[in-house]
C-alpha cells in the first residue's frame, strides 16, 4: 500500500509542476554567452539599420525584461546589420528623437492596469504638468510613435509590449490588437499558420512545444487586419474562464500600418525560451521584416482562413 502511495505521489508531482511559472534567474554574461553561440548568422545589409530597443514598464514587470533586451540586442548586433539603441526614456517618442530609428522594439512594455497608458504613466512624475497638459502630452507622443511607424518604419512588439497603451484604439490598430487576459503558464503546442512563410522557416513545419502564457487578445485583433504566423488551438488550452468560440487564437503576425510594417510575438514570457536556436531565428528574421529586409506576404488573413 505504501509503494502504491508513492508511486501515485511521484505522478502527480509533474502535473503540480507543470501549473507553475518556470523560476525566474539573474541575467548574466555566461548565460549570455551561450546565447550567443547559439544565435543566427546576419544577411549582410549594404547599409547598417539603426533599432531602438524600448524596455520600460509602469505596470507588471516581467521578469524577462533584461534578458529580452540582451538577447536582442545581442543578435541584432552579431547580425552586424544594426545599429543598437537601449531605452527607458518616453522622450525619445519625440519627434527630434523618434526619427532616429529605422525601427523600434517594445520590450514588455506593461502600463498600469488603471489607465493601460504607459506615457501617461511616466509622465505623473513630472510635476510641472497639469491634468490637461499630461494627457495632451501622453497623446502626441502616442501619436509621434503611430505616425513613424506610418510613414515606412518598423515596429517590433514582444509579448507584453503590445499592453503598452492597451486602451488606446489607435495604437490597437497598429498593433494588430490589443491584451485580453491569459490563462496560467502551460506547455503550448505552437502551430505554424503556413510552414512555407520565409519568417517561420527555422521552425519545423509540425510547431513547437512552448511553456508560456497563451495570451488573448481584443479591439482590433477581431478584425483580423494581419498575417497570423503562429496559431493555438484553444480545445488543448487548459483555462478556468468561458471558452472563446473560435477555436485558434494567434500568437504572432505581421502586418502593414501605412508604409510601415509590424511584427508582433506573443512567445515568449520566460527568459528560458531565448536558449532555442529556432525562436532567436524567428526573432532576427521579424527584425528583418520590419525593417523591409526581408519581402513575404504580409497581406490581411480573409475571415474564411
Amino acid at each position: 500500500m505504501k509503494k502504491i502511495f508513492i508511486s501515485v505521489l511521484l505522478v502527480l508531482i509533474p502535473v503540480f509542476v507543470f501549473s507553475q511559472s518556470l523560476s525566474s534567474f539573474n541575467l548574466s554574461r555566461e548565460w549570455l554567452t551561450k546565447i550567443e553561440k547559439i544565435a543566427p548568422e546576419g544577411k549582410g545589409l549594404k547599409v547598417k539599420k539603426s533599432i531602438l530597443i524600448f524596455s520600460l514598464h509602469t505596470g507588471y514587470n516581467h521578469w524577462t525584461i533584461p534578458h529580452t533586451e540582451a538577447v536582442m540586442k545581442l543578435i541584432a548586433e552579431k547580425s552586424n546589420d544594426f545599429n543598437i539603441t537601449l531605452s527607458k526614456d518616453i522622450s525619445v517618442f519625440e519627434n527630434k528623437n523618434i526619427k532616429k530609428y529605422d525601427a523600434i522594439i517594445l520590450n514588455n512594455n506593461c502600463s498600469d492596469r488603471k489607465r493601460r497608458d504607459l506615457l501617461w504613466d511616466a509622465l505623473k512624475s513630472d510635476n510641472n504638468l497639469s491634468e490637461k497638459q499630461r494627457l495632451k502630452k501622453s497623446k502626441k507622443l502616442e501619436n509621434n510613435l503611430l505616425n513613424h511607424i506610418k510613414k515606412g518604419n518598423g515596429l517590433m512588439i514582444m509579448h507584453g509590449g503590445i499592453v503598452m497603451q492597451n486602451n488606446s484604439l489607435a495604437f490597437s490598430e497598429m498593433a494588430g490588437g490589443s491584451f485580453d487576459f491569459h490563462p496560467a503558464q502551460q506547455n503550448i503546442h505552437v502551430k505554424l499558420v503556413d510552414p512555407n512563410h520565409p519568417l517561420v522557416k527555422s521552425f519545423d513545419p509540425n510547431g513547437f512545444i512552448h511553456y508560456d502564457e497563451p495570451y488573448f487578445f481584443n479591439n482590433d485583433y477581431l478584425n483580423y487586419n494581419f498575417r497570423p504566423l503562429l496559431y493555438m488551438d484553444l480545445d488543448e488550452i487548459k483555462m478556468k474562464r468561458e471558452r472563446p468560440k473560435d477555436k485558434v487564437k494567434y500568437l504572432s503576425w505581421i502586418k502593414k500600418y501605412g508604409a510601415g510594417r509590424v511584427f508582433y510575438s506573443s512567445p515568449s514570457h520566460n527568459a528560458q525560451s531565448m536558449e532555442d536556436p529556432k525562436l532567436l531565428s524567428f526573432f532576427l528574421n521579424g527584425l528583418y521584416y520590419v525593417v523591409g529586409a526581408i519581402k513575404c506576404d504580409d497581406s490581411p488573413m480573409a475571415i474564411s482562413e
